[in-house]
């Protein structure tokens, strides 16, 4: 059964005991509005091929949300703080070693001004998203 992707974090934070509030990366007003127009399918996967790949948009330092080929969204949230993702000027770096983006496959935040790293993280796994039928 689907069920709304605010509502399925809610879940998961409290089947962890609040370690992920503890962790502090409770999800803003801002990122659930962003992700109200999805729906958690419950599918997940360790890997997604490059090419599939059409946009990476990091809602905060710890969610990304990935557009893919085919009107197809991922959710991807990271193990740690992702420092300065969703900060303007800072854009995602990583150095393949096949064709695809994996699950604890580093990434690198680098500001575009000063070309300067100010972060990293491993990827989680990504969940498949659809948009959710208009109300």
């Amino acid at each position: 059964m689907k069920g709304k992707l605010a509502l399925a974090f809610c879940g998961v934070a409290g089947m962890l005991g609040g370690a992920a509030a503890l962790a502090g990366d409770e999800m803003s007003e801002k990122v659930a509005a962003k992700l109200a127009g999805f729906e958690s399918t419950g599918e997940t996967t360790s890997c997604l091929s490059i090419t599939h790949i059409r946009d990476m948009d990091a809602l905060d330092d710890w969610r990304f949300l990935v557009r893919a080929s085919g009107g197809d969204y991922y959710l991807n949230e990271t193990g740690s703080r992702c420092h300065g993702a969703a900060r303007a000027n800072n854009y995602i770096q990583y150095k393949m070693s096949g064709n695809q983006l994996c699950r604890n496959q580093i990434i690198t935040i680098v500001d575009q001004t000063s070309g300067m790293t100010v972060g990293s993280c491993g990827l989680g796994s990504f969940e498949k998203l659809e948009k959710a039928p208009a109300e």
